[in-house]
């Protein structure tokens, strides 16, 4: 609920994912009543959860499950720069020759910024040869025990495409060890044997989690608007 640019995040998120006109459906899924009121507001489609729920996954599994639907998007609220691009890239996956071995795809982008690769507020990807995900981690994953070894290191984007039945299968599995000490939910995933298969991307913008985040998105906005 941070204002960017004297709009809500979250609203901005919304209005993004609905202007790339992927969708037949955009909505909001929250337990907030300050949220489905601002995005209502707006003239927006809010969902409010029935249950409380421990991940948003779990949030989305409630929303979606009398939906007729094949796939589901999940962009993150906090990602108000997201764009057409992007979201495409993450559904072409399902296009791919193993698309029937996909239960659900996402983003990972390459980062060299040792800061950001040892912050946990950073969550870390690494994958197989085909780009499926083998694990996530707030760790810096791989460690470089051989510095003469040049490995890649990627960061893992908020966005993901679900088959339904994938998210219905989440939404029915307990949290297992690894996804409640990371406190990263598509582990649960990885931890049941579900296949993640992870697009590369190179576009950055900004994950709000915390204030100097949202101080960076200011400056991004303002650099979009002047050009």
């Amino acid at each position: 609920m941070k204002e960017l640019g004297g709009t809500p995040v979250i609203v901005r998120t919304y209005e993004a994912t609905v202007a790339t006109n992927l969708f037949d459906e955009v909505y909001v899924v929250t337990d907030s009543d300050i949220i489905y009121n601002v995005i209502t507001a707006q003239g927006g489609k809010a969902i409010m959860s029935k249950k409380e729920h421990e991940c948003g996954s779990d949030r989305i599994a409630e929303a979606v499950e009398n939906m007729d639907i094949d796939i589901v998007v999940n962009v993150q609220g906090d990602e108000p720069f997201t764009n057409r691009e992007v979201l495409e890239q993450v559904l072409e996956v399902f296009k791919g020759e193993d698309a029937d071995k996909i239960d659900l795809a996402s983003l990972m982008v390459r980062i060299n910024d040792w800061d950001e690769i040892n912050d946990p507020n950073t969550v870390k990807v690494i994958v197989d040869k085909n780009n499926f995900a083998q694990y996530f981690s707030r760790s810096p994953i791989p460690y470089q025990r051989d510095k003469q070894v040049e490995v890649p290191y990627y960061k893992h984007k908020g966005i993901y495409a679900f088959r339904k039945q994938a998210i219905l299968d989440f939404y029915k599995l307990p949290m297992g060890t690894l996804e409640a000490a990371e406190k990263i939910e598509c582990i649960r995933y990885l931890e049941y044997g579900k296949n993640i298969k992870m697009a590369e991307t190179t576009i950055l913008g900004v994950e709000i989690d915390t204030p100097e985040d949202l101080e960076k998105a200011e400056r991004l906005l303002s650099n979009k608007t002047a050009n």
